[in-house]
């Protein structure tokens, strides 16, 4: 098998996939950990929902494995370490979603702007045009971005810690560079989106929120484990920031006892940046053009790979499995392909982005 697909998928990318490839879709083994690992063995690439961790165990029972495939959300339940030792290409269709992204922005940040109707304001009512509005992260999403609030007449500055400011790309996207210090320092807005890595746990903590501009607004489209929640909520009690929008908080960020609970002027919503019909579609021929571009490439031979612990596949049960069942059985070898491809070009094109190989 060249192609497991267990993501539901738009019919005309799945057409176009399968007229080139060995394609199995099983949208049904998302509720199934067990069969969805055995099917693996003779995968040799895989486009699965952000629910399905890809991790060193779910990498030993895929010997053939070359590429997993993201279309939603969730790239965070990929173990970006264990996929690069094992050298399976983590594919992502980010830059597809960089448009919606930038449209959700620019309604939270004027939403957050005005009073609500309740009468409690999260930040005293303020023009958008005559904000200074920095990002965090010149990702694709800040490409977009850009050129709306450009539209607005905001005065746009940000901050990369890959970006060195002798880059060109501050002057083509019209973006003054700063430390990040010195953007939290001035700007009325910030615009987190920065991608989560291990290295920038906790970035935005008490070392820059301290220095936020007093009644600073962020929106975040980025990881929440970004920002150092101790650090952000002295920032909340403080005022030093009025309002926060996390768009992808991480589960129990909000609970009792946690330092973000119960705090007023904290808005959150579940990953619905992104999540528009265009979106999904440019990130569905995304995706799908670069795993069709592996495919075509990739040897047919098992990696060379081992996990770092034993894995024995008649060994306990796995994490996913209900607790009792029966161990795996060993999977058949894999049988030597022999199909054609044919070729066919979808009448769309988008952009993809592929994942670091490390954090």
């Amino acid at each position: 098998m060249d192609l497991l697909i267990v993501e539901p998928i738009e019919t005309e990318v799945l057409r176009w996939l399968q007229a080139r490839h060995r394609v199995t879709y099983a949208p049904e083994l998302a509720r199934d950990p067990r069969t969805f690992r055995q099917k693996l063995f003779n995968v040799r690439a895989a486009l699965l929902p952000p629910q399905l961790r890809v991790d060193t165990q779910t990498l030993a029972f895929a010997p053939l494995l070359r590429a997993v495939g993201r279309i939603g959300q969730g790239p965070e339940n990929a173990d970006a370490d264990a996929c690069a030792k094992a050298g399976v290409e983590i594919v992502r269709g980010q830059a597809a979603t960089a448009p919606a992204e930038a449209e959700f922005i620019v309604g939270a940040l004027l939403t957050m702007m005005r009073p609500s109707p309740e009468g409690e304001r999260l930040h005293a009512g303020r023009e958008l045009a005559s904000s200074t509005v920095g990002f965090i992260g010149m990702t694709q999403t800040a490409r977009s971005l850009s050129a709306v609030l450009r539209g607005f007449g905001c005065r746009l500055v940000g901050y990369d810690p890959t970006l060195h400011s002798s880059d060109v790309l501050w002057g083509r996207w019209r973006v003054e560079p700063m430390g990040l210090r010195e953007l939290l320092e001035t700007a009325d807005a910030a615009c987190v989106l920065l991608p989560y890595f291990s290295r920038y746990t906790g970035l935005l903590g008490e070392r820059y929120l301290a220095f936020s501009k007093p009644g600073q607004l962020m929106v975040s489209v980025g990881h929440s484990a970004l920002f150092n929640e101790y650090a952000l909520a002295l920032a909340l009690r403080t005022a030093r920031i009025s309002a926060v929008w996390f768009d992808s908080p991480e589960p129990g960020l909000f609970d009792p006892g946690r330092p973000l609970h119960g705090l007023p002027g904290v808005i959150t919503t579940p990953r619905l940046a992104g999540y528009t019909q265009e979106a999904r579609v440019r990130s569905a021929w995304a995706v799908a053009q670069r795993i069709d571009e592996i495919l075509s490439n990739a040897p047919t031979t098992a990696r060379d790979f081992r996990p770092s612990a034993p894995m024995p596949l008649n060994s306990a049960a796995l994490p996913g499995d209900p607790e009792g069942d029966p161990p795996d059985d060993p999977p058949e070898a894999p049988q030597p392909d022999s199909g054609e491809d044919c070729a066919l070009s979808p009448d769309a094109s988008a952009g993809f982005e592929r994942a670091p190989a490390s954090s």
